[in-house]
């Protein structure tokens, strides 16, 4: 109790909130796309159930994070189960697709848990940069983060209803942090070093351009095009089959 009347917990309390909000946005989108076609009712409980699982695994993912993220091939690994979730999100109700927005909430929240398991794996670090070592800290400024959200994979799941385009972009997103993530694996140091990479404060760069972005803009392009080639190559098969 004595921790909550000191200054340095209020600000980092402030700290943690403010990263929260910057990093909720992409478990939010996960969140919205997995469960936009479920009835309204599984919807909320999709959303409720997703949102409070984001936290708790972001919470205990923080307090290994520095293991969690030395250890080779983990965001390699990661980064693939992003481009394949952010594919099958975009390419629609397949007879086999069974990782996108299914009529299913076990289903829908089984997505939710996969995704945001790989997604926290990068931010953890800022959120424990912010609680400054403050275990009461972390939990108390991550549980808040619930209803940010909760707020906002329900205001993108209605406005995907409105605007369809919606789901592009937020499967775009996926793919950015896929790309992000796949160049920034321990075990390709020395292989991109070898291609010229630099590395500052472990960020990649060449020729004074940021890996991360390149291959980040590489992986939307990769989840947007495949995802929306499948999509077309499901709806061709919806037309083309006879009427049940």
């Amino acid at each position: 109790m004595e921790e909550l009347a000191t200054q340095a917990f209020w600000i980092g309390l402030a700290k943690i909130i403010g990263v929260n909000i910057v990093l909720s946005g992409d478990n939010a989108v996960v969140i919205a796309l997995a469960a936009r076609s479920l009835p309204l009712a599984q919807r909320k409980q999709a959303i409720l159930w997703g949102a409070g699982a984001a936290v708790v695994l972001r919470i205990v993912l923080t307090v290994f994070a520095v293991a969690l993220l030395a250890l080779p091939w983990l965001k390699i690994i990661g980064s693939l189960l992003l481009f394949w979730i952010g594919i099958k999100l975009l390419a629609g109700d397949g007879d086999d697709a069974d990782i996108n927005a299914s009529e299913h909430l076990v289903t829908a929240i089984k997505t939710i848990l996969i995704a945001d398991l790989v997604m926290s794996l990068d931010n953890v670090i800022a959120v424990a940069a912010a609680a400054g070592g403050s275990m009461t800290l972390l939990i108390l400024g991550l549980a808040i983060s619930i209803p940010l959200v909760v707020f906002g994979a329900t205001l993108l799941v209605n406005l995907m209803e409105r605007y369809p385009a919606i789901i592009t972009v937020g499967a775009g997103l996926i793919g950015w942090v896929a790309g992000e993530m796949l160049v920034t694996d321990p075990v390709l140091a020395d292989w991109l070093a070898g291609l010229g990479v630099t590395f500052t404060q472990g960020r990649p760069s060449i020729g004074g351009i940021s890996l991360e972005i390149v291959a980040g803009a590489i992986g939307v392009a990769i989840v947007v095009v495949w995802g929306l080639w499948l999509a077309k190559r499901h709806e061709a098969v919806e037309k083309a089959a006879p009427d049940k």
